[in-house]
């Protein structure tokens, strides 16, 4: 039998703001552009030996201008994308509740939407998460408030190269 894997570093990136430019409510490729360095620093955390994972309120299905096929297909396409330049994402999640969605299905106060920490503690919940040595990467004040509620370091990306924050936030090795 064979035991657990150690616990390792995880980096928590919010999508839109963060990977994507934030348009608002992307849900598909013709509408993601990437931010200056996003590939590179997905692939930065990634050399570094940390989980990888994306953590995105995704009010847009609560709203109903898409579904959550939408959101699954553009992840797909994501993950596509950083596998071309030699990176990836560990787990990916979402939270397509909102208190005010159009579409009664979706509404509710969830918690797994951010400020909350639902997301990122199911992620800790299924994988060797370190989470003294772990940190969320967000544009919004409620990003660093659900790192908080997780007990985990939050950063607020102020725009502009993500891999340059990224290499500011978790060095490379000397």
């Amino acid at each position: 039998m064979s035991s657990p894997p150690p616990p390792r570093p995880a980096v928590f990136l919010d999508r839109d703001g963060v990977l994507n430019v934030d348009t608002g409510y992307v849900h598909s490729p013709a509408d993601f552009r990437w931010v200056e360095g996003a590939r590179e620093a997905v692939r930065h955390f990634n050399a570094l030996g940390h989980l990888v994972f994306v953590v995105t309120n995704q009010s847009g299905v609560a709203r109903g201008y898409y579904g959550e096929d939408e959101v699954a297909a553009l992840h797909r396409w994501i993950a596509g994308e950083l596998e071309a330049v030699g990176a990836h994402v560990d787990d990916w999640r979402y939270c397509p509740f909102h208190p005010d969605a159009a579409v009664p299905a979706y509404r509710a106060v969830h918690p797994w939407r951010k400020p909350a920490p639902g997301m990122i503690l199911d992620l800790m919940a299924h994988w060797p998460v370190e989470r003294g040595t772990s940190l969320l990467i967000g544009d919004q004040p409620s990003d660093m408030a659900a790192a908080a509620a997780a007990g985990i370091a939050g950063h607020l990306f102020p725009g502009g190269d993500l891999l340059a924050f990224a290499r500011a936030v978790c060095p490379p090795p000397e």
